[in-house]
């Protein structure tokens, strides 16, 4: 396991990982359109003194990202072909025509599983988009294969396979409550509301009613798979006070065991279709492969009832999204500043402290260590706060470069959260 293209962004000594090369896989967190990682947006991006001058920004943008993610898969034996999956988060929706032209550029047409939405701020001023991306290793005897289902039709200007299998991993880009038949939409009328019927159901329980069983469960079939195979979901949602609604539903479909499940909140609207209200992708194990699934539980509490504290499969482990929360849900008490001298502490440095904790603590009951990790999401209420959550992570890991991404979303389901922390990490 090591960092690939490791810096160090001053001031403020953050130690950065813009890609890891762990196993056969390869990881790249936190892409921005950037020239070398550490001084900002690219000036020839940005063009202050004439920014009509030439390509529009955002094409400009997007070009710098892809070449930094081909430096990245470079560095890690891996490249282009070798992509299983790619996530999006833009400023606004005019940022993804420009975008969408430079990934099919780059992915030749054949572009892996993605999900894209949007959100309210990132790191750098003049930025954005920002871009996660998962490859694996060239010469491993891993070959990503794609499928395009007719069933999950894909609009002609996204052009991203909705289902991906390599090795015994199968990977479903983001679904949505997206009409089937254009004519029919935005929504599709299985999942609506329909006018005058104010009581005859909830939109977000039809919305994830109908990506779960018309979207997710066919995407999975296309490999063999059910839903008792997933073992990672992300899950955004545009309206906090949607997630409890959507948990019931979503408790429902796993009787057993749900995967490591992540809810992220967007801006608003927040996905390709304005009115949604929620997105789903997903990782799952091949059905009958070498690769288990395999439950952890560390004694860590979580945000949500039911929710599962990490799931390992194969070589990777999955946490679920992780809050500084007690056996109640609510924001514990070790990690809340004192409102008598509110002055004295960071709500964000307490509270990173405390996951970061809890997730060790995971991690040790794996057999594996933070020092693992490959990709760290940091979901802040206000990107003011990233220095202090740095502290944090400079204290736990003082000499690591770090493989992580920071972006602002305007709430948390957790009264007093400031922060919520998505973390992917090795098992060697």
């Amino acid at each position: 396991m090591r960092p690939l293209l490791p810096v160090t962004l001053r001031p403020g000594g953050v130690r950065y990982a813009p890609g890891v090369r762990a196993g056969n896989w390869v990881f790249a967190t936190g892409h921005k359109g950037t020239a070398d990682f550490v001084s900002g947006i690219a000036p020839e991006v940005l063009e202050a003194a004439a920014p009509n001058h030439g390509l529009p920004k955002n094409k400009k943008e997007a070009l710098r990202v892809f070449a930094n993610f081909d430096k990245v898969l470079k560095a890690g034996a891996s490249d282009r072909d070798h992509v299983v999956r790619v996530d999006q988060y833009y400023r606004h929706g005019q940022v993804v025509p420009a975008y969408h032209e430079v990934r099919r550029r780059f992915f030749g047409g054949y572009i892996p599983p993605s999900t894209s939405n949007l959100h309210q701020a990132f790191l750098l001023a003049g930025q954005d988009m920002e871009v996660q991306l998962m490859a694996v290793a060239c010469g491993k005897g891993l070959k990503p294969v794609q499928h395009r289902p007719k069933d999950l039709p894909v609009h002609a200007s996204s052009g991203y396979s909705p289902v991906l299998t390599c090795g015994d991993y199968v990977f479903v880009a983001g679904q949505t409550a997206e009409a089937f038949k254009a004519e029919e939409g935005p929504i599709d009328p299985a999942a609506r509301l329909h006018a005058g019927h104010l009581w005859k159901g909830s939109p977000i329980k039809l919305e994830t009613e109908f990506i779960i069983t018309r979207k997710l469960v066919p995407a999975l079939a296309t490999a063999g798979n059910r839903l008792e195979d997933l073992v990672k979901a992300q899950v955004y949602v545009r309206d906090v006070s949607d997630i409890p609604k959507f948990n019931e539903v979503w408790a429902r479909h796993f009787p057993k065991a749900p995967p490591a499940t992540t809810i992220i909140t967007t801006a608003d609207p927040g996905f390709v279709c304005e009115v949604g209200r929620i997105e789903i992708n997903t990782i799952s194990v091949r059905r009958g492969g070498r690769t288990k699934k395999h439950v952890v539980d560390a004694g860590v509490p979580m945000p949500f009832r039911g929710q599962v504290q990490a799931i390992r499969a194969g070589d990777l482990l999955f946490l679920g999204g992780l809050m500084a929360v007690d056996a109640r849900g609510a924001l514990a008490a070790e990690a809340s500043v004192d409102p008598r001298q509110p002055h004295f502490a960071s709500a964000a440095e307490l509270q990173m402290d405390y996951m970061l904790a809890q997730a060790d603590r995971i991690c040790r009951a794996t057999g594996t260590s933070l020092a693992n990790l490959v990709r760290a999401q940091q979901f802040h209420t206000r990107l003011s706060d990233f220095p202090a959550a740095w502290r944090a992570w400079d204290r736990r890991l003082p000499s690591r470069y770090l493989p992580f991404s920071a972006i602002e979303v305007p709430a948390l389901a957790v009264p007093g959260a400031v922060v919520l922390l998505d973390l992917w990490v090795y098992v060697p």
